[in-house]
């Protein structure tokens, strides 16, 4: 059943209303009609089966069968943090990220970035990966579309990590000494509320400087097991254990 993410808190009504792409989406791509039904999720993370009762020319009118009872959110909040890779590598990320429970997905400039993005260029690729986001939860069946934050200077980030309780770097010269225990230790420490953030590095992996910097924050530098991970696949391999440590056990 298609799922679609609607502005707002959930409030009982008669009526709601897909309209502007999530119409057309219904409308015109799916081609639902009288009587079919969908997923319509709000900002506080509440989703209900609704049942289409008129289609118009620019909007579609639902009406509530039943509210959705399943948590399909990971228990803790995480957040994805990659320095900028080459090509669309991080669109694929936040693409796969997303469908594996990510909170909110955080780029900034690494000092082995080979790509350069400034302030402009940044501005301007938000919208997409917000389209990305928001296509992916669809699709997975999230109660939440991830949050996107491109940052332009390494500082800003830096900054920003006092508002995480749990910091983790993932860093290949920790799997390449056979370090394996941090990151699972660290997952088991998470406490209901709290928030995590693990760190990638891009193509090239973190320097020694930014580990420094990373350490003196506090964060935990650990590794991914004993293989060597491409900085597009990582964080996948996170996500991957966060959830087997967390919703399968």
């Amino acid at each position: 059943m298609q799922r679609y993410f609607l502005a707002g808190k959930f409030e009982e009504q008669a009526t709601y209303k897909l309209t502007g792409d999530d119409f057309h989406h219904a409308a015109h791509v799916m081609r639902m009609k009288i009587g079919d039904k969908c997923f319509l999720t709000f900002e506080d993370e509440m989703a209900i089966v609704a049942e289409i009762t008129e289609v118009l020319e620019a909007e579609i009118n639902l009406k509530l069968v039943e509210k959705e009872e399943t948590q399909k959110e990971l228990p803790f909040n995480v957040t994805i943090a990659c320095g900028y890779t080459k090509g669309d590598k991080l669109e694929w990320v936040a693409q796969k990220a997303t469908e594996l429970g990510m909170f909110e997905l955080i780029g900034f400039p690494s000092k082995t970035s080979v790509v350069k993005w400034d302030e402009k260029k940044l501005t301007k690729k938000v919208p997409r990966f917000e389209k990305i986001v928001k296509e992916a939860a669809e699709q997975s069946h999230r109660q939440k579309v991830p949050g996107i934050q491109l940052l332009s200077h390494f500082n800003d980030f830096t900054k920003s990590l006092v508002n995480y309780d749990h910091i983790l770097v993932a860093y290949e010269e920790s799997a390449k000494s056979g370090e394996t225990k941090s990151f699972v230790k660290s997952l088991q420490e998470v406490k209901t509320g709290e928030s995590v953030i693990i760190i990638f590095g891009p193509e090239g992996g973190l320097s020694p400087q930014e580990i420094d910097i990373f350490s003196k924050e506090k964060a935990v530098i650990c590794g991914l097991g004993p293989r060597i991970l491409r900085a597009e696949t990582a964080p996948l391999y996170a996500l991957s254990a966060m959830s087997y440590q967390w919703e399968l056990l």
